[in-house]
């Protein structure tokens, strides 16, 4: 009977460890999502000002830091799909 009674707390306990652990993973997820999202802003509005020096007045060396930033976007943006394609398949 105790030990009936033990089982059923362990296996209540486990199950609010199970679920609580995927509410945890899941909600970092998301703040990896907006932060990723977020930073992928930034070094766009970057990239778009030093393209536009370029385009604009000419500016080798802003062309320089575009180029650079768009290898800086290209990786935040496959980041951005692992974690996308990992999102949809929960």
């Amino acid at each position: 009977m105790i030990t009936n009674v033990i089982f059923i707390i362990l296996t209540e306990s486990l199950l609010f460890l199970i679920i609580f652990t995927t509410f945890v993973v899941n909600n970092l997820n998301n703040i990896y999502m907006k932060e990723l999202v977020s930073k992928i802003q930034e070094v766009y509005a970057t990239f778009s000002t030093d393209a536009a020096l370029q385009i604009e007045k000419g500016n080798k060396a802003a062309g320089t830091r575009a180029r650079k930033t768009s290898l800086e976007l290209e990786k935040l943006m496959k980041e951005f799909r692992k974690v996308s394609l990992e999102e949809s398949k929960k």
